[in-house]
């Protein structure tokens, strides 16, 4: 491994910085802030792409701007930014989805006449900013630094519709990601007083082994407690499915690029770099982070299964499969041999698999929103006929969530499986194969009520494989059928087929979402609803080019009603991109593009060469014997 003298971590982090002052000096010309937006994200992801083959060749970049906390006499901790193969990772999976996201954020907030767009691309930027930082911190406190900075970037874009529900959910999200922080910051300082270091090493930092190991287990938990919290483990998980009251790519940020993943990749340099594998083994504390992993991915499947909203479904999917990068290194750090070695694999490359599938998931929820503003999994029958391209690309993610082969959750989910099972630790194996089951359960309604429903009257079938009603509503089915009545058979429209009775309501009227009134903060926030240009400030302001800028196809949105089919059905639409601009549909593709190829060809992707050199470097004993599955 060697260490090069560079710029260029730090220009990773700075450009998006820099970008935050052009966003809001063009915040009177749409088409001139989007295009800083696009141009800075293609910047960062280019400079951070630049350094990927030094990194596999064992190369380490490093900026090192000199003395952050000087301790007395030749103690110090210098803020260094570094990219190693880790922070890589990270860092080049947060800056290509940047440049795809960006490109979605332009359809989704001109689609539906957001407010506040200025502030919207901004705080995107320094929050990339700060995910990167993350990424390339060389230490314990500047990882902290970036950690809390982030946690101010997404802030504004949590609380984005300046509601009640969007201003709670926002102090929601502070009060636990800043006493996530406060944890992690008295880990670190533990750890300091342990072993006179907070720099990250492969295998660990050296100081820890020799420890006392009380306090050891002690700063261990401060740790992981405190990146826990973005890692959605349960219990500190909430705050992530009240976040949904924020725009779709938002969510998308949120759930699959930036901040749920430092979480879990805080969690993995304190496994693999701060106490490193051996220690932990040593400690015995990688099996209780295992065993809360999996206790969290079980039963955020089973919640799941109750919402009938489908970004809250999509909320509590995502706090499951964080989980199963967290399973993996703890159990991985807990066992020896090609076990520790599979599990630790599965569970890195799970953080850019889950990335891809789950980004395109919430890109498919934001556009069926923007085109037809249906938000609930019960209004969705037939949907395929009118975003077919759409519902075709969440059924290739959903799959990949279920561990599907092809799409690229099948390689990390085979990987953990192979893992805990040769290792021994067969209740994690079965944990592991029943969240397989359940995510089936909680995805295929959605894409059956799509394809194979019809929304039209007598149009409903019986349902073959869900028959028990979970949906999140007393009248809602599992399938998204409505009850159409208290005492009707189960052959005429009950709860358990999804029968007449729901349909026969979208035949009288303008199908509007059930109990609008609802928990569902979602469904009553003013960002799913569309807004005129007279509320938002800069986009009056624009006006001008905002209506040279608009794609035509965006003039035929189904305006004329607040969710589920319109009088009459769905119109069909084609297969060649008619059911939205293509600033939408081009990142959905590409997003399930990413999942199939690291499905497919996963040997020939950057990202498992990535895993696998992170893997070698923090367990070198077992280097020489590894086994190898893809």
């Amino acid at each position: 491994m060697t260490d090069i003298p560079s710029l260029r971590p730090l220009a990773a982090v700075a450009v998006p910085a820099v970008a935050i002052a052009f966003i809001y000096a063009s915040n009177r010309r749409p088409n001139v802030r989007e295009a800083w937006t696009l141009l800075a994200a293609a910047a960062t992801f280019l400079i951070v792409a630049s350094m990927v083959p030094g990194v596999l060749a064992g190369d380490v970049y490093v900026t090192n701007l000199g003395a952050f906390v000087p301790l007395g006499g030749e103690d110090v901790v210098e803020f260094t930014l570094q990219a190693d193969a880790l922070g890589m990772l990270f860092g080049l999976l947060a800056s290509l989805l940047w440049l795809v996201t960006s490109f979605y954020s332009i359809g989704y907030m001109r689609g539906l006449h957001e407010h506040s767009q200025t502030r919207y691309f901004a705080a995107f930027a320094a929050s990339v900013a700060s995910a990167v930082g993350v990424a390339f911190a060389a230490n314990l406190l500047v990882l902290f630094v970036f950690y809390e900075l982030l946690t101010v970037a997404t802030y504004p874009l949590v609380g984005h519709d300046e509601t009640a529900e969007s201003r709670a959910a926002g102090r929601k999200y502070l009060a636990y990601t800043f006493g996530g922080g406060v944890a992690v910051l008295a880990g670190t300082v533990l750890v300091y007083v342990l072993a006179g270091s907070v720099a990250f090493t492969p295998g660990g930092i050296e100081g820890l082994s020799t420890a006392d190991p009380t306090l050891a287990r002690a700063a261990f938990a401060l740790l992981t407690l405190g990146f826990g919290v973005k890692a959605a483990l349960m219990p500190v998980h909430s705050w992530l499915p009240d976040a949904m009251v924020a725009p779709t790519p938002v969510s998308g940020l949120l759930h699959a690029v930036a901040v749920v993943k430092s979480g879990v990749f805080g969690i993995a340099r304190v496994v693999l770099e701060v106490f490193g594998p051996q220690t932990v083994g040593d400690l015995g504390v990688g099996v209780p982070l295992a065993a809360v992993a999996a206790f969290t991915l079980l039963m955020a499947s089973i919640i799941a299964l109750r919402q009938d909203n489908l970004k809250r479904r999509l909320a509590y999917s995502t706090v499951s499969q964080l989980s199963y990068i967290v399973l993996g290194l703890g159990i991985g750090a807990s066992m020896g041999g090609d076990a520790a070695r599979f599990a630790l694999i599965g569970g890195l490359l799970h953080i850019p698999a889950h990335a891809f599938m789950k980004l395109t998931l919430f890109f498919c929820a934001g556009i069926i929103h923007v085109e037809t503003h249906t938000d609930d999994i019960s209004d969705m029958a037939g949907i395929g006929k009118r975003m077919p391209l759409t519902m075709a690309a969440f059924g290739i993610a959903a799959a990949g969530m279920a561990g599907i082969p092809l799409v690229a959750g099948f390689v990390s989910k085979f990987y953990l499986l192979v893992g805990t099972a040769s290792g021994g630790a067969v209740a994690f194996t079965v944990a592991l194969l029943v969240s397989g089951v359940l995510n089936i359960a909680y995805f295929w309604p959605v894409f059956y009520q799509a394809f194979f429903e019809s929304e039209m009257p007598g149009g409903h079938d019986r349902k073959p494989l869900v028959e028990h009603r979970i949906g999140g509503r007393a009248d809602v089915a599992a399938d998204g059928g409505h009850k159409s009545d208290e005492n009707a058979d189960v052959g005429e429209g009950s709860a358990l087929t999804g029968g007449n009775g729901g349909a026969s309501a979208r035949a009288n009227e303008v199908q509007k979402p059930a109990d609008p009134n609802g928990d569902y903060a979602v469904d009553r926030h003013p960002s799913d609803h569309v807004k005129t240009t007279e509320q938002g400030g800069e986009l009056g302001d624009g006006a001008t080019e905002m209506a040279d800028h608009e794609a035509d196809d965006h003039d035929d949105h189904d305006h004329h009603h607040e969710g589920g089919p319109p009088t009459g059905g769905w119109e069909t639409r084609s297969w060649l991109g008619g059911e939205s601009t293509w600033f939408m549909l081009g990142p959905i593709l590409t997003a399930a593009a990413g999942s199939i190829v690291l499905g497919i060809v996963p040997g020939r992707a950057v990202f498992l060469r990535i895993v696998e050199q992170v893997v070698t470097a923090a367990t070198p004993a077992m280097a020489a014997t590894a086994g190898v599955l893809f």
